[in-house]
């Protein structure tokens, strides 16, 4: 699995993660999630993605049971909901992600949307003590656009901001407009959420699917993983798809096992033009 930094930290996390969103509402579906989970990590996606939001921290019990014993294997991130995002607020809800997800520290957490509620101030201040008191290793943001970047950059202070997971996926590539680039010069790694559409991927038939499909069988790959593998190729960028069933789950993770060239990612861009309009952060 190819690696990027995390943000300025120097440390190095897998380019295509695994997402929870949707895991751990059904019981029934529970034994797959957790399979699907563990095939993804023994092939190399062993960053996980959750959300206290998700089931009502249904996810994190998940994501706790498919990492029992491969902890040290994995890399964790989780986000607290901008409801709880005073600085109280934020550090209950990590001690009780902590709880669910039984782990002593979360690897990277994340403001989930910015809060129309609590002032960004008090949030990340918040992050920096969870920092300094060692149950959490480093701190980012999802759903910012530059403005709020800059906020709790200056907010954070001598505390790095490391992550801003956005949607970014071929037919949704505004953040190219402003927010990547930012990230970019500023250090902060893109984390792409949706990166397949959520069920806006193209359809066979279409001009689009056929580019994909033709660039995948030269590689042996499906039109899934070629949309991954450019995502990635954008630099600073990590994709965190969510599979529930374990099949899946090893494409996703070994969709970044190849190398496009120039030429195919020009194509696919050219294919999936930038959208009109520009980023929105709306609060809450």
């Amino acid at each position: 699995m190819r690696t990027i930094p995390l943000g300025s930290s120097g440390e190095e996390i897998p380019v295509i993660g695994q997402g929870t969103w949707r895991m751990g509402q059904d019981p029934s579906k529970r034994s797959q999630e957790i399979e699907a989970l563990r095939q993804g990590i023994a092939h190399g996606a062993t960053l996980i993605d959750t959300a206290e939001m998700y089931a009502s921290g249904g996810a994190e019990r998940v994501v706790a049971e498919a990492i029992r014993d491969l902890r040290e294997r994995v890399f964790i991130v989780t986000k607290v909901w901008p409801d709880n995002a005073s600085y109280e607020g934020v550090l209950r809800a990590a001690r009780e992600s902590l709880k669910r997800l039984e782990i002593d520290r979360i690897d990277l957490y994340l403001l989930h949307w910015p809060s129309s509620q609590h002032p960004l101030s008090a949030t990340m201040r918040a992050m920096r003590k969870l920092v300094e008191d060692g149950l959490v290793r480093h701190v980012g943001v999802s759903n910012f656009g530059e403005r709020l970047l800059a906020e709790a950059q200056e907010e954070l202070g001598d505390v790095p901001l490391a992550c801003n997971q956005v949607v970014y996926h071929l037919r949704n590539r505004v953040i190219e407009k402003g927010v990547k680039p930012y990230c970019d010069r500023e250090r902060i790694t893109v984390m792409a959420y949706s990166p397949l559409g959520d069920g806006d991927f193209p359809r066979p038939g279409t001009r689009e699917r056929a580019l994909l499909d033709e660039i995948g069988a030269k590689y042996g790959k499906t039109a899934y993983q070629v949309a991954l593998n450019w995502l990635v190729a954008q630099g600073n960028v990590v994709v965190i798809p969510k599979a529930a069933n374990p099949k899946h789950a090893v494409e996703n993770a070994t969709a970044a096992d190849f190398q496009l060239t120039p030429e195919e990612v020009a194509a696919i861009a050219q294919a999936f033009p930038l959208p009109p309009g520009s980023f929105d952060d709306d609060m809450d």
